[in-house]
C-alpha cells in the first residue's frame, strides 16, 4: 500500500483527543468517563456561495475544534468522535443530505453508542444553520431517552455564521477558509448559475464584493481561528463544570396522588 495513503488522516483532529486514534483497552481502562465530555461534530457538504469547496463546513468546524483541544487546560477532559457528515441540507447547493428522520436516527444511534461506553456528557458541535433545529430536538429527545447531559454548540454561536440572510460573518468565514486552504476563493461570474431559493428568502447566494487577498487572509484567519477556539474552550469549560444529572439521568416515575 502507498505510504501516503496509509498516513492520510481520517479528518482534522488533535491526536490526544480523537476517539478513533485510541485503542480499545484505553476506553476499558478510562478513569471516570462521566467527567469526560464527548464532542460529536456535525458537518455537511454544501456550496455556501463563498468560492470555496463543498467541505467548507468540516474545514472550519474541525480546525476550530482542534485548536480548542490544543488550547484547553489540562483538567478539561474531552474526546472527539469522527464528524457526522450525512446531515440535513435543504438548499440545492447541498450534497449527500438526508431526511430529518434519518438524521435524527443517526444521532440517536451514535449517542447510544457513546452512552454504552460509559460516557454521560455529549456536545453536538454543529457547522450548518440548517441543522440547528435538528440538534435541539435530538438533544431533548436523547436526554429523555438515554439520561445523558447533551449540549449544543454551533459555529454561529462562535461568530462564524453561515446563514445566508441573518449572518453578518460570511466574509469572516470566507477569509478563514482562504487562510486554512492557502488559496483565494474562486470568483463568481454572471455565467455561474445561482442557487434557487428554497426556504422563503433563505436561499444561498454568492457573497458579493471583493474577497480578502491571501496575504491579508492569512493574518486575519489566524486571529479568527484563535478567537473562535478561545470561545469554544470557554463553553466546553462551562459544560464540564455543570453538575451531573440527578438520579443518574433517570426521570423518576410520577407518584400517584
Amino acid at each position: 500500500m502507498n505510504a501516503a495513503l496509509e498516513s492520510t488522516p481520517l479528518c482534522i483532529a488533535d491526536p490526544a483527543t480523537f476517539w478513533p486514534w485510541r485503542r480499545w483497552p484505553q476506553f476499558s481502562q478510562w478513569q471516570d468517563p462521566a467527567t469526560t465530555t464527548v464532542v460529536a461534530p456535525l458537518a455537511g457538504l454544501a456550496d455556501w456561495g463563498l468560492g470555496h469547496a463543498l467541505d467548507l463546513e468540516e474545514t472550519v468546524l474541525m480546525h476550530v475544534l482542534r485548536a480548542a483541544s490544543l488550547a484547553r487546560p489540562a483538567h478539561l477532559s474531552i474526546t472527539v468522535i469522527p464528524p457526522l457528515r450525512f446531515v440535513l441540507g435543504p438548499d440545492p447547493g447541498c450534497a449527500f443530505a438526508v431526511a430529518v428522520p434519518l438524521a435524527h436516527a443517526m444521532l440517536a444511534e451514535v449517542t447510544a453508542s457513546i452512552a454504552a461506553s460509559g460516557f454521560k456528557r455529549v456536545v453536538f458541535f454543529n457547522a450548518s444553520p440548517w441543522n440547528e433545529e435538528l440538534i435541539a430536538a435530538a438533544a431533548r429527545d436523547l436526554r429523555i431517552g438515554l439520561g445523558l447531559q447533551i449540549f449544543r454548540i454551533s459555529l454561529s454561536g462562535l461568530g462564524l455564521d453561515l446563514h445566508p440572510t441573518r449572518s453578518s460573518s460570511r466574509r469572516t468565514v470566507q477569509t478563514l477558509v482562504t487562510a486554512l486552504h492557502g488559496r483565494e476563493p474562486e470568483a463568481f461570474t454572471e455565467t455561474s448559475p445561482p442557487s434557487p431559493r428554497t426556504w422563503g428568502d433563505e436561499g444561498v447566494r454568492p457573497l458579493s464584493g471583493p474577497h480578502v487577498p491571501l496575504a491579508a487572509a492569512l493574518r486575519e484567519g489566524e486571529a479568527t481561528l484563535g478567537s473562535s477556539a478561545h470561545r469554544l474552550v470557554s463553553l466546553l469549560g462551562e459544560i464540564a463544570a455543570r453538575a451531573p444529572l440527578p438520579h443518574d439521568g433517570k426521570i423518576p416515575a410520577a407518584v400517584p396522588t
